[in-house]
């Protein structure tokens, strides 16, 4: 059962967000997915959104324009205002300082290093992030 309504895959790599979009319905997420190539479009997206649906986003870091640790710090306080929002970061880097950068942001609830698994993804849709803490 998901906690989730919404689903934002937020990442520049077009097959990186269709995998994703086929693993997350996979795992049974059947509600609305949402695609953004850029992080400034997302976050266009959720200042004008007025929906309180809660909503899971799934964020890249590496990204032309604005990167994923930007869109965190300037998605913050809109986030705040969602129920049960949630941020994972979803990046290829398994590079120490990026998750310790990614730990010291509020708007960050956990850290995935690509791809998301069917598994994995099933957990997080049900509201357990325990196995992808920092």
């Amino acid at each position: 059962m998901s906690c989730y309504s919404r689903i934002l895959l937020v990442d520049d790599n077009e097959m990186d967000n269709i995998f994703h979009e086929v693993i997350l319905r996979r795992a049974g997420f059947g509600g609305e997915i949402l695609i953004f190539e850029l992080a400034q479009e997302a976050l266009t997206y959720l200042q004008a959104d007025d929906s309180q649906a809660p909503l899971l986003i799934f964020l890249d870091i590496n990204m032309p324009r604005m990167d994923g640790f930007e869109f965190a710090v300037q998605a913050e306080d809109l986030l705040q205002r969602i129920p049960s929002a949630a941020v994972m970061m979803l990046s290829s880097s398994s590079a120490e300082h990026d998750k310790k950068k990614a730990a010291g942001l509020a708007a960050i609830s956990g850290y995935i290093v690509k791809p998301l698994d069917e598994a994995l993804a099933r957990e997080l849709i049900g509201g357990n992030f325990e196995t992808v803490k920092f």
